[in-house]
């Protein structure tokens, strides 16, 4: 297969509040090396090189945060970092990249990747982006569906449909139905009725065929893109981006678009190993125990006593834990966030008290 149009999207502009107190405005999550030396950012670029150039990997991101990610990653074109004035969503983040690409190649395919995901299985990951690249060239708008391991309601569900007859290198399937962030019940009855898979956050598709679904659900949106390529060779480009971008609602790329679309493939990854690494209950799916106990220390010195499946990111200072269990212990220079395990997500609840109480220092 041609892959002379194939391109990589990094979204790279979130805030990673369920991270907290670890991500903060000023050092986002993708921008740590929350699981070894790299920083999230750094790990996504050196997967996806392992199949795009560099020269056709883009960065979509806030302007707060893109010198800090271009020191991490030097060998990324200047030209490659799209930047929005202000957060508005995923599908303004796929319609931006789309729009700059289509300009650039008509004929381009191209791939979303979240810059805070953990795959270990780097050869399986290859084969889906080639074999997802290939359905796409079709005018599907296809997705990776991970299979569900318990009954998530902070992931997309999707419903698969019938094999496609085509003769792709690995299976692919119509998707019959697309359910983001579901209640407690529909997610219990998804995870355990087979046919559903979780829905990655990647997604591959023609620029154009993207481009036409955000004209057919999103025409406010399409209308502002619009504007964007018109300017694009334009000198006053920064100033139009601001004139049309600031009144944009701030909308998903799967409630805007994958909710009600069209021609929509799912390729499922079983065995991809992956983990959206959301908050810190989804370390305990990255990282491996240290003990017997199902203890995690991440960083920093921790004696453990009569303590079972607790996590442990340290800063320093020796953590003592006796007679606890299924804790999140995180210990920054400033906050120390102790959780119940399940619960840790809640932290942006948190954040959002401090922001109310205008209490910055800690943001």
């Amino acid at each position: 297969m041609n892959t002379n149009h194939s391109y990589a999207v990094i979204m790279a502009g979130g805030g990673g509040t369920r991270l907290w107190p670890l991500s903060r405005k000023a050092t986002p999550k993708q921008a740590l090396p929350i699981l070894g030396e790299k920083t999230l950012f750094q790990s996504t670029v050196e997967r996806l090189q392992g199949y795009f150039p560099t020269e056709r990997i883009l960065v979509v991101t806030v302007a707060e945060q893109a010198e800090l990610l271009k020191t991490q990653v030097s060998d990324l074109p200047e030209e490659n970092f799209l930047i929005e004035p202000a957060p508005r969503g995923t599908a303004s983040v796929v319609g931006f990249a789309a729009t700059v690409l289509h300009q650039r190649d008509p004929e381009a395919v191209m791939g979303i990747f979240p810059a805070d995901h953990f795959i270990r299985n780097l050869d399986l990951f290859n084969h889906l982006v080639e074999t997802a690249t290939n359905v796409a060239t079709d005018d599907y708008l296809v997705t990776l569906g991970i299979t569900p391991t318990f009954p998530a309601t902070g992931y997309g569900y999707i419903q698969r449909g019938e094999k496609l007859p085509n003769t792709y290198e690995y299976p692919v399937y119509d998707v019959k139905r697309f359910k983001e962030k579901p209640g407690k019940k529909e997610a219990y009855e998804m995870s355990v009725r087979g046919g559903y898979s979780w829905n990655s956050g990647i997604f591959i598709w023609k620029t154009k065929t993207i481009l036409n679904e955000i004209d057919r659900q999103m025409p406010e949106l399409k209308s502002a893109l619009d504007e964007i390529a018109a300017s694009l060779s334009s000198p006053q480009l920064a100033s139009v981006i601001s004139k049309v971008w600031l009144p944009l609602k701030n909308e998903t790329i799967d409630y805007g678009i994958m909710e009600d679309a069209r021609k929509v493939a799912i390729l499922p990854a079983s065995g991809l190993d992956w983990s959206d690494v959301g908050s810190w209950d989804s370390l305990f799916d990255v990282v491996l125990p240290d003990d017997a106990e199902g203890n995690i220390t991440i960083k920093g010195d921790h004696i453990s006593q009569n303590t079972r499946e607790t996590l442990v990111y340290g800063n320093g200072r020796l953590v003592v834990t006796i007679g606890v269990e299924d804790l999140v212990i995180v210990d920054s220079s400033d906050v120390l966030l102790i959780a119940q395990r399940g619960q840790a997500q809640d932290v942006r609840e948190v954040v959002g008290k401090l922001k109310a109480e205008n209490r910055d220092t800690y943001l």
